[in-house]
């Protein structure tokens, strides 16, 4: 079924499903705020998200603007999706079904953070703030009917899953856990059940690696002792903000001389599961014998033993999903309609305002009473001539019928010929 809309909607994105980390990297915007006041300069609204596994611009414009633009940025091979199209993926986003594992709920989370990232910025505008807001409410409900994310994992709680199954059980390990944000709190929760030895959390600022740490019984670390914990863990899982990697492979190899067996002097091996993105590992530390380095591009080989579950509240979420683009193609248009409004009313305010005043000129001895008598009578009139015509445009936009809706206001405001015009 086509979805016509009134206004154009664009989305172009890369995500794990056609690209690895690498390939994600080489496209990622580093300095977020300069992007959107960039783009802003381009479209009407625009959002930005980045996750550790997608990239997703989202814009109030063409689909053939918005390739211009990614041009001038140096991007390129990013996936287009137009229109109802957009609102379509837009859906399947908030709701999970295009996340890497199906159902989590931390895309949510982090729409609401690029909106609000956009707001700030004032780069979002009505029509955007609408999608992001219907598109996490739905996805909300999505997950509330179906179940989907009844046992599902996010990123963070799949990664310590992937350590599990490497090394045969976490339970007397030694684990370190880089990075305070989002993700390295839902390492830490999912690291808590797992009866470690010990847990150590490090982070740039010393105070939220002191919060997180008190939470699950672990210890905080200091970014300077950093490789002296790496000497004692077992598994390091990285997921920090950082723009560039906070492993690296010479102090990796001075802290691996410390790390041997008592009998042998066999080097104990280290895991490394790195889901940050940018990453925070240098690539080459996977080549250092005696070090296991993991990335985003493996967790897609965790087993789950809540897959079939989740595949068939898919199936549920995709026919609720499939109603709800009907809803959100009407608010879409209805909404995208207003602008338009906007120019025909403002029109006709300005005419009613000269007329009014050219009317009261007329009489003499005009008092108060009389004027705001003119002036009521003018605006009703203006409003009861208008409310056919306006019932006409948002029916047009609900049918995203645009062509129509914009020639039947130039008729009305710039006297422009109908008759010779067909439409399909």
């Amino acid at each position: 079924m086509t979805h016509a809309l009134f206004s154009p909607f664009t989305i172009a994105g890369i995500s794990h499903h056609s690209a690895s980390v690498a390939d994600m990297e080489s496209v990622r915007f580093p300095d977020e705020e300069a992007f959107l006041i960039r783009a802003g300069e381009w479209f009407k609204g625009v959002i930005l998200l980045q996750t550790c596994n997608r990239i997703e611009i989202m814009v109030h414009g063409s689909a053939d603007l918005l390739g211009t633009f990614l041009e001038s940025e140096g991007r390129a091979g990013w996936q287009m999706w137009e229109d109802g199209d957009a609102l379509s993926h837009l859906l399947d986003l908030a709701a999970g079904l295009d996340s890497m594992v199906i159902g989590e709920d931390q895309i949510l989370g982090q729409l609401r953070k690029s909106l609000s990232q956009s707001e700030s910025m004032s780069v979002a505008d009505p029509l955007i703030t609408l999608c992001i807001n219907k598109a996490i409410h739905a996805g909300s409900e999505a997950r509330r009917m179906s179940g989907i994310n009844r046992g599902a994992v996010s990123i963070g709680s799949a990664a310590v899953l992937l350590a599990d199954e490497l090394l045969g059980s976490l339970a007397g390990r030694h684990i370190l856990v880089l990075g305070t944000g989002e993700m390295g709190v839902l390492v830490t929760q999912a690291l808590a059940a797992k009866q470690l030895s010990a847990i150590y959390v490090a982070n740039r600022t010393f105070d939220r690696a002191q919060r997180l740490a008190e939470k699950v019984h672990g210890t905080a670390v200091l970014m300077g002792d950093l490789y002296r914990y790496l000497t004692m863990s077992d598994v390091i899982i990285c997921c920090t903000a950082a723009p560039h990697p906070v492993i690296k492979v010479d102090e990796v190899m001075e802290a691996l001389k410390g790390r041997s067996w008592p009998l042998d002097n066999s080097r104990r091996p280290l895991l490394i599961v790195d889901i940050a993105q940018p990453r925070d590992v240098e690539e080459d530390v996977g080549k250092i014998p005696g070090v296991c380095l993991y990335t985003i591009d493996d967790l897609r080989k965790v087993n789950d033993d809540t897959a079939q579950f989740r595949k068939e509240a898919a199936e549920k979420v995709r026919e609720f999903l499939d109603q709800e683009l009907v809803q959100f193609t009407r608010l879409f248009n209805r909404k995208a309609a207003d602008e338009l409004l906007a120019t025909l009313h403002s029109w006709a305010e300005q005419i009613r305002i000269r007329e009014r005043d050219r009317a009261l000129s007329r009489l003499s001895g005009c008092d108060d009473r009389l004027r705001d008598v003119t002036d009521d009578l003018t605006r009703v009139l203006t409003r009861k001539l208008l409310t056919d015509v306006t019932l006409t445009i948002r029916t047009c936009a609900e049918r995203g019928e645009m062509k129509i809706a914009e020639d039947l206001v130039g008729a009305i405001t710039r006297g422009e010929m109908l008759c010779s015009r067909t439409y399909d």
